[in-house]
């Protein structure tokens, strides 16, 4: 069975002494300093990673008005995963040094092209070098061939501004937000143009999904958790979002490992709906 949603560090180091080993990235990142991450994979890395640039391969064109990390193009997206040599039947295994945070897009947009063999490293690098598995400098070889990956249909479902703005009159859905308390109740805002929130949404901080040394809660607890959170809504009646549709993806993992399944992404979030004409604002605490 592939690994679809957490692997242990132990469960990775193994596959990756295999003949068939997966395909591993890092997706190491810093909002405040885009190139950070590909800095830091070049001065050590988990053997055998590939890195990826939130920016530049896990994002789309930004225009003004569609987000800070609007979606990429579907084939164009996989087109960049086969040139890593990435075949339909490829376990992909991400990691990171934030938690998953940026993992989970990766996760998250391999799901969206149809993969379901994609998993985030539990705990991420910290997880890693404390059980005392190396890491090295060295350039991993490009593959020898492109794989042959094909967009299949969708493992998740998204959402648009027109779809969260109509469901302000009906509530029919529930949309959670992943950013941090200050930023939803409007305080403290330094990344969008705008403070404050989605009228109606209400706020589950994605790290509240990790435990104290940054593994992800157990499958039960974060049942009960989003159980409360949800309340009379479904998880298939919940739209996730964050800042730029980044941090939403962590939610949607957790909300997956918690056996909840079926949740869309709205992947402008934020960034995207409060540059919008006439898009409603709320601060305070929410609902």
């Amino acid at each position: 069975m592939p690994f679809d949603t957490l692997i242990s560090a132990p469960d990775l180091a193994k596959l990756l002494s295999r003949r068939d080993a997966p395909l591993l990235v890092d997706c190491r990142f810093d909002l405040m300093d885009p190139q950070a991450g590909q800095r830091a994979y070049r001065q050590a890395h988990i053997p055998g990673a590939h890195y990826l640039h939130l920016e530049d391969d896990l994002s789309g064109a930004v225009t003004g008005r569609n987000g800070r990390h609007p979606l990429p193009d579907r084939e164009g997206f996989a087109a960049r995963m086969a040139a890593l040599g990435v075949d339909d039947d490829t376990q992909i295994l991400a990691y990171d040094g934030a938690g998953g945070m940026y993992a989970a897009r990766l996760w998250w947009l391999m799901r969206w092209i149809g993969h379901r063999a994609v998993a985030v490293l539990d705990g991420g690098l910290d997880a890693w070098t404390a059980a005392g598995y190396p890491m090295t400098e060295a350039p991993t070889p490009a593959a020898a061939r492109a794989g042959r990956l094909c967009v299949r249909e969708a493992l998740v479902r998204t959402v648009s501004h027109q779809d969260v703005r109509g469901n302000l009159a009906t509530r029919a859905r529930l949309v959670v937000d992943a950013r941090a308390p200050d930023r939803f109740r409007g305080e403290n805002e330094t990344i969008d143009p705008v403070g404050g929130h989605i009228p109606g949404a209400r706020n589950r901080l994605f790290r509240d999904n990790l435990t104290a040394l940054g593994y992800f809660r157990a499958p039960e607890d974060l049942r009960t958790a989003y159980a409360t959170l949800l309340g009379e809504y479904r998880p298939e009646q919940t739209i996730n979002q964050c800042g730029s549709g980044v941090t939403a993806c962590h939610n949607l993992l957790a909300m997956e490992i918690a056996g909840l399944p079926g949740a869309a992404l709205y992947p402008g979030s934020w960034s995207e709906w409060c540059v919008q004409p006439s898009a409603p604002i709320a601060t305070g605490a929410g609902d």
